[in-house]
């Protein structure tokens, strides 16, 4: 635990630009097919994230934890008598998944000389908590005491029957934070990236919206928001006030998993694209049909595909319809400001996962982290039960100053940028890989665990663990030889076929006419 949080503030400290960069979301259990809840984090970065397994622990009561602010300043935080075994800073054995998207907000309420960071109060929410009720309380509660010293953000909290979304900001050095969580109402999903999304709440529903006591008068006392103007309070505008070009960055990615997840609302891209007037997004929608698995592994990867801001179209896609654009993603030239779009799938992605919570099995079983690094688009979930006892050393390795094939990252991130070179491509022949093994991971999953369900608890546990691990270490392998097979057929601008023989497939024709439009004298062969 100790580690993570050191290297979380190397990366801070190094990558801050790449933080404000993740994607959630929520899917209740009512709006899946298998009546399980789901939570979606894509943490995006450029670093290289080692995956670790704590064990449940008993410890005195009086007993401490350090903590460091970002200034330094060394903390004591109270410790509890039992904490639960956990997955990383994302699941723990009870179900409860946890998720987050950076917003940044009003800086000067970020108080760095406070401790407890955004990823501390994740990891000690599920250390110290079972649902998600009690996560927002051990979160609230911890930050009321000791002060929060990360900048605006926006967290998803997830049970198998509940789902929230929690936007929190410092106050600035006056202690503790202002917040707002509210329930996603079942039966509708919910996304955020990097944008507080909570405006207008109700101030009187407990059973679905809990709130800090200063989330309005803090804002008055600041001068952000003054009620006698007659406009309703919105957490998202008051301590968030969004720029166009932040508003493109981030609502873009919410539009395309809501366009995709629900069709039939015709969500135009007016707001994203900063048109006057045109309406925001809602915070949570119902999907036009019920969510599977793979379905809810879909809506995370994307490049706007099909739609006008589509990534593998236009010039700047290149010749092979490459959706990868090199950061900054944003420029300026003769005092005029451009950016590129920010797709959901990106190869500065650290790891993603997916929670899949179902009440209706014993925590062991009901409880999947399905996990990946990488890209979205070109990684592979493969499932992490929330029981395990050890994470497989793939996945739980490496070092991003130093490649290393023994490192999952490595294998993903490698054939992920070997791409690159042919997109279009190349990609086709890692989706090939992508789905077959996610297809047989699917396919098994009633088997597996119809066997765990009549073991014991203990053999229950140990048998599931040994299942996680195989996979995950099949799941290595496969990618390691994948990206052996890449650089062999693609090679030289060359592409062989299934028999060896060197084929020349040339760029495509309507990247040749643009070429010819642009100079076309300069490739004109005389007569």
């Amino acid at each position: 635990m100790k580690n993570l949080s050191i290297i979380l503030i190397i990366i801070i400290s190094l990558y801050s630009p790449l933080l404000f960069s993740c994607t959630n979301l929520l899917v209740t259990k009512g709006a899946s097919t298998d009546s399980a809840t789901y939570l979606v984090y894509l943490n995006d970065g450029e670093w290289l994230y080692q995956l670790n397994q704590t064990d449940a622990q008993d410890h005195n009561p009086n007993d401490s934890l350090t903590y460091k602010s970002m200034s330094g300043k060394k903390f004591k935080i109270h410790q509890v008598e039992y904490t639960n075994a956990i997955i990383g800073f994302q699941m723990n054995e009870y179900q409860l998944a946890i998720g987050e998207t950076t917003f940044l907000g009003r800086e000067e309420l970020w108080d760095k000389d406070l401790p407890l960071k955004y990823w501390e109060l994740m990891e000690l929410a599920l250390l110290r908590a079972k649902t998600a009720r009690e996560a927002i309380e051990v979160i609230t509660s911890l930050v009321e005491q000791y002060g929060y010293g990360s900048e605006g953000e926006s967290f998803s909290i997830a049970d198998p029957n509940e789902a929230w979304i929690m936007e929190m900001i410092g106050t600035g050095g006056n202690g503790g934070a202002v917040w707002v969580a509210l329930k996603v109402p079942d039966g509708m999903i919910a996304a955020h990236a990097n944008h507080a999304r909570i405006g207008v709440f109700p101030l009187d529903d407990p059973e679905n919206c809990l709130y800090s006591d200063n989330v309005i008068s803090f804002a008055v006392e600041k001068g952000y928001y003054d009620s006698s103007f007659g406009k309703l309070f919105e957490f998202n505008n008051v301590y968030e006030p969004p720029s166009q070009e932040h508003i493109k960055y981030t609502e873009s990615r919410v539009w395309s998993i809501y366009n995709r997840a629900a069709p039939s609302l015709k969500l135009s891209t007016g707001f994203n694209r900063g048109v006057v007037g045109a309406e925001r997004y809602p915070l949570f929608i119902a999907p036009d049909k019920k969510l599977n698995l793979q379905e809810v592994f879909s809506l995370v990867r994307d490049h706007y595909e099909g739609t006008e801001l589509d990534m593998t179209m236009g010039p700047e896609a290149g010749p092979f319809g490459n959706p990868n654009r090199v950061r900054p993603l944003s420029w300026k030239i003769d005092s005029v400001s451009y950016s590129w779009e920010r797709a959901i799938s990106t190869y500065n992605t650290a790891f993603s996962y997916i929670a899949q919570l179902r009440n209706y099995l014993p925590n062991e079983i009901g409880g999947i982290a399905w996990f990946g690094v990488d890209d979205t688009y070109t990684s592979c979930y493969f499932p992490i039960y929330c029981s395990v006892t050890q994470i497989s050393l793939p996945f739980a390795t490496g070092d991003i100053n130093h490649y290393s094939r023994e490192s999952a990252w490595w294998a993903f991130n490698f054939a992920a940028n070997y791409a690159n070179t042919r997109y279009g491509d190349i990609v086709v022949d890692i989706i090939k890989e992508q789905q077959e093994l996610e297809n047989l991971f699917v396919a098994q999953q009633d088997s597996i665990e119809n066997i765990a369900i009549a073991l014991d608890d203990n053999s229950r546990i140990e048998f599931l663990t040994r299942y996680s691990d195989a996979m995950g270490k099949l799941v290595h392998s496969k990618w390691v030889s994948l990206g052996d097979r890449l650089i062999t057929k693609y090679n030289d601008g060359y592409i062989k076929d299934d028999q060896g023989r060197i084929k020349t497939v040339g760029y495509p024709k309507e990247w040749l006419e643009l070429i010819i439009n642009h100079d076309a004298e300069k490739y004109k062969i005389a007569n």
